[in-house]
């Protein structure tokens, strides 16, 4: 019996809408085996892995992202159930939230003011177009939030969305470190300053730590959001030049 060439045989799978499910499955279960197995290092984030691995594969086998997005978006439909689910580690630590209700409100005005501030200022400082200046802005808000964000203050989204899942890539594998060294040592506080600087991402970190740490996590991502969406386009104008 003959044997298909593996190029015919991609083709007819290609068509076939749970391709992309299926792949963006065993690329995070690899991705996560691999972290594991490197006793949990920050360097092997199974984001970061899974990703390089699916562009890998698309670029290897000229696979359009349209094509690749008809079977993830399954995935992608499911992010709104998982983000509502966060809700319930939140609510097991309600006491504490509302007991450190004066310092989360100071550490969210600040952080949120910092991670736009920065970001505009240094791309300014290199000589960056005002539509990148814009695009940058949003960049430690959860993709969704920051992609309309950006559109409205005359960014570019899928610049934005690049730009949004390499701060959480990068806040994932050094934001404990640089916690550390700051002597910052409450999972409360870790777990806020997480979600503030690196949304979905870090929050995902968080939650590897412990529930408290990914509970404060999940409502600084949030907060984090509502608080730029509000600020970041009634700032845009004399900020981004």
């Amino acid at each position: 019996m003959s044997t298909q060439p593996f190029g015919e045989i991609w083709v007819y799978l290609s068509a076939s809408p749970l391709l992309g499910l299926t792949v963006t499955l065993l690329a995070y279960q690899a991705a996560h085996a691999l972290y594991r197995r490197s006793g949990a290092h920050p360097l092997a984030n199974p984001v970061l892995v899974a990703v390089a691995i699916l562009v890998g594969l698309l670029q290897l086998t000229a696979t359009s992202y349209e094509t690749y997005f008809a079977g993830a978006q399954f995935v992608h439909f499911l992010l709104g159930p998982a983000t509502v689910a966060l809700a319930v580690p939140l609510y097991t630590q309600f006491r504490r939230v509302r007991s450190l209700l004066l310092p989360i409100s100071a550490g969210l005005l600040a952080g949120s003011a910092t991670a736009i501030a920065s970001a505009v200022l240094i791309a300014r400082l290199l000589d960056a177009s005002p539509a990148t200046q814009a695009s940058l802005a949003p960049k430690s808000v959860t993709t969704p939030i920051a992609m309309g964000i950006a559109e409205r203050i005359g960014g570019l989204p899928s610049l934005t969305a690049v730009l949004v899942i390499c701060t959480g890539v990068l806040g994932a594998i050094a934001g404990g470190k640089v916690l550390s060294l700051a002597r910052v040592h409450d999972p409360a506080v870790r777990g806020f300053a997480l979600g503030v600087a690196a949304h979905g991402i870090g929050t995902a970190r968080a939650f590897q730590v412990s529930e408290q740490t990914g509970a404060f996590a999940a409502l600084a991502m949030g907060l984090n959001g509502l608080l730029t969406a509000l600020l970041l386009p009634a700032i845009a104008g004399w900020l981004v030049k």
